[in-house]
């Protein structure tokens, strides 16, 4: 099956158009100042980028586009838009319903329930999937949300401290997100140090979360009922304790949704450093000898090293720690100071933390995207005397959204 993989943004729209039958990317692209003026359109084909501008009123409109580029015989990468079986979402929250679903008018009321606890990626996604509903009424869409992974996690985990009415009625819990990176993470490292392993899974970029795999099911995870929470973001704030809104408040006369609006966009690393997020520009300041930079960085590695403490203390030992997403894959100085000084739990990094090859698992496996065989990117930094395995993993959300659509479709076919 060829399955497009969408990923949206309130103005944008990224996607990859996989081969799911032969494990192979034929294209992606993107798409930006969608309803904001005149937008660029690019596309990537193999060693090919074709890119126009256009004005883009709507999502519906991005992926008339996309399909009017992805047809185009000068590219060669589809012949017809009806190749595409499915267009699959990367979705955030479905509140009542987690896992993959067929978008219909219940999947759309339950993430609209969920608007307030993602405010930032459920409307833009329910406002194009209504668009897209009504442009391309054949064309399957579905829904994988992000929420799914997690739900092997332990009650007692899981479980906010809060009336057990709210529980209950409210559905308010840790739900955990970044699902589809955390379970290719899982299924990599299967297929590396051998199935039925104890693992810790880093998605850091951006947005962050950290997550104890046990046998490749969830069992604890840092973001809780909202991706505002967990880790500090790239701009949101992460754990912070709700009494002190009420302080704020009193010193700045602004309402509750004021203060939300700046946790949430003037928080986490940018709010630490009064510079931004980025950890390339805040490692730049910090060497210069800016203090809050430094400060920013520093309480990004003691939080993500108290979660993976957690983790460990969940998991019971650790087989390997892999880390992923822009900043887990390309930032060895933070991989060395999450990793350092752990010597005594039996984690050591290579002084280096640069790649190199791994020993791996011998395995009678063929040489699919899940065999033994390290992927682009992917490489080992752990010690020989570490008795845990640590590795960078680069993520591969879509894959896992692509097979997500591939499976509801057919078992929807198997009238199951």
């Amino acid at each position: 099956m060829i399955i497009l993989v969408a990923n949206l943004g309130s103005t944008s729209f990224k996607y990859r158009l996989l081969d799911h039958a032969n494990e192979r990317e034929l294209a992606r692209g993107a798409i930006d100042r969608i309803g904001a003026g005149t937008g660029t359109c690019a596309v990537t084909a193999g060693e090919v980028t074709e890119r126009r501008d256009a004005a883009i009123a709507d999502h519906g409109e991005a992926v008339a586009i996309c399909l009017r580029q992805l047809t185009d015989s000068k590219l060669g990468i589809l012949s017809s838009a009806d190749e595409i079986h499915a267009i699959g979402f990367k979705a955030v929250h479905g509140g009542r319903l987690s896992g993959a679903h067929r978008v219909t008018d219940k999947v759309l009321d339950a993430m609209a329930e969920m608007n307030a606890a993602a405010p930032a990626h459920n409307p833009p996604y329910i406002a194009a999937m209504k668009q897209l509903r009504q442009r391309y009424p054949e064309m399957p869409l579905v829904a994988a949300f992000e929420t799914g992974f997690h739900q092997t996690i332990p009650e007692s985990r899981s479980t906010y401290a809060i009336p057990s009415k709210w529980t209950r009625e409210l559905r308010i819990r840790r739900y955990g997100f970044h699902g589809a990176s955390h379970r290719w993470i899982g299924t990599r490292l299967a297929a590396l140090i051998g199935a039925g392993g104890k693992v810790i899974s880093c998605h850091l970029g951006g947005s962050s979360s950290v997550t104890a795999i046990d046998d490749g099911k969830s069992v604890m995870t840092s973001m809780g009922m909202t991706p505002q929470t967990g880790l500090p973001q790239n701009n949101r704030v992460g754990d912070f304790d709700p009494f002190a809104i009420p302080l704020i408040q009193a010193a700045t006369a602004w309402d509750l949704d004021k203060v939300l609006a700046e946790l949430s966009k003037s928080g986490g690393l940018a709010g630490i450093s009064g510079r931004g997020g980025d950890l390339r520009d805040l490692h730049e300041a910090a060497d210069a000898g800016d203090a809050d930079c430094r400060l920013a960085i520093d309480v990004f590695v003691e939080e993500i090293r108290r979660y993976i403490g957690g983790c460990m203390v969940a998991l019971g030992q650790v087989d390997a720690i892999a880390f992923a997403g822009g900043i887990g894959e390309n930032d060895a100085k933070l991989r060395a100071a999450v990793c350092g000084g752990l010597e005594n739990f039996g984690i050591v990094s290579r002084p280096d933390a640069s790649p190199r090859p791994a020993r791996q698992t011998t395995r009678d496996e063929t040489s699919s995207v899940q065999s033994q065989s390290t992927l682009s990117g992917e490489f080992a930094f752990h010690d020989d005397v570490s008795k845990t395995q640590l590795w960078v993993i680069p993520t591969n959300e879509e894959w896992i959204v692509a097979s997500q659509t591939v499976d509801v479709l057919t078992n929807a076919a198997e009238g199951t």
